[in-house]
């Protein structure tokens, strides 16, 4: 008799009113240059936090939550030379989950500095599943160099999970992700659509080989069927809703959820759309969180559009379509609301 696998379980994860999440880059320096990164040292700043200020902006929201979770990311975070460190000081602050988003190059003997008892999850980003895809993005050497480190790291029993940046120039390859995925031992996979930022702005504008968002009608046929058949695997997936139906009704995270995107100049902002503009709504100012005067992002979330986002809207119109009489065809989502899968 045949065997009937369950199908995987699909839902909307829900913006969470009680819990903390702090996205904290440590620098903005990277040994690679991707075409797609949202860095932009005019706005985020070129220098590194010193040991001593990671800690005492971690410390800030340590406590505040039994739930507070920290996603230490660059840049490259392994390029600094005490991120074992940070590691350490941010578990014993009492954090629920600490992940360090890197591109797999793992600098200063970082595997043999940290244990899988400090860190939850090391996440890698490669964006092909072939060498010559990923590359042309990321740099020449960049696809080898994550493979090799995700294996390091799955020789260290760390948990590992992997972030793939959908665009125009690699959509083609992500029904092909699954062996890897598999082949390598990842346990979460993260798709990711790529914002129209840092730059992703200059990518998109390149007339010999552009990187850009993909269509709408591209993104709803080919994302959650791949989704779906890599959690058949046994992975949990999660990818961003992006578009809503009219008669879905729309949440900004900046309003509902606590969600902090820290950069080294001390600029600190709810919304990832908004990291172009001098639209941040808090700063660190000598180790202390304080509130921006308005205007700022937080007098964007106001607003309440038709077309859903107001920052979309502002920075990425491309999204959109309209009706004859002007009115939109859909919304589109908080880029923060995802979709997640599991096994």
């Amino acid at each position: 008799m045949a065997v009937i696998q369950p199908l995987p379980m699909k839902k909307t994860v829900s913006f969470a009113a009680d819990s903390i999440n702090v996205f904290l880059h440590i620098l903005t320096r990277c040994n690679l240059n991707c075409r797609h990164c949202y860095i932009n040292p005019d706005q985020h700043g070129s220098n590194s936090l010193s040991l001593s200020a990671i800690c005492d902006w971690l410390q800030v929201f340590a406590g505040r939550t039994s739930s507070a979770n920290l996603i230490l990311l660059g840049g490259e975070p392994t390029l600094h030379p005490d991120l074992p460190l940070a590691v350490r000081r941010a578990r014993a602050m009492g954090y629920q989950s600490i992940t360090v988003d890197t591109n797999g190059y793992l600098f200063h003997d970082f595997l043999t500095r940290v244990t899988p008892q400090d860190l939850d999850y090391l996440s890698f980003s490669l964006d092909g599943a072939e060498r010559e895809t990923n590359d042309k993005i990321r740099g020449k050497g960049s696809y080898d160099a994550c493979i090799s480190g995700i294996r390091a790291a799955k020789e260290r029993d760390f948990h590992t999970s992997l972030i793939y940046t959908v665009s125009s120039a690699n959509i083609h390859e992500l029904p092909r992700m699954g062996r890897l995925l598999a082949d390598m031992g990842i346990e979460r996979f993260f798709i990711q659509v790529i914002g129209l930022r840092g730059d992703s702005v200059r990518a998109a504008s390149d007339t010999n080989a552009p990187i850009r968002p993909v269509a709408r009608e591209q993104w709803l046929s080919v994302i959650p069927r791949v989704a779906e058949e890599i959690a058949k695997s046994g992975i949990v997936v999660t990818y961003p809703k992006v578009y809503l139906d009219l008669a879905e009704p729309f949440a900004c995270a900046g309003n509902v959820a606590e969600n902090y995107f820290i950069f080294p100049n001390g600029r600190v902002y709810r919304c990832p759309l908004c990291e172009d503009f001098p639209l941040h709504s808090l700063a660190f100012v000598e180790n202390k969180l304080q509130d921006m005067p308005p205007i700022n992002e937080k007098s964007l979330f106001q607003l309440n559009i038709p077309e859903g986002c107001v920052m979309n809207r502002l920075v990425q119109p491309g999204n959109l379509e309209y009706r004859e009489d002007g009115s939109p065809a859909y919304k589109i989502a908080c880029c923060l609301l995802k979709e997640e899968i599991h096994p």
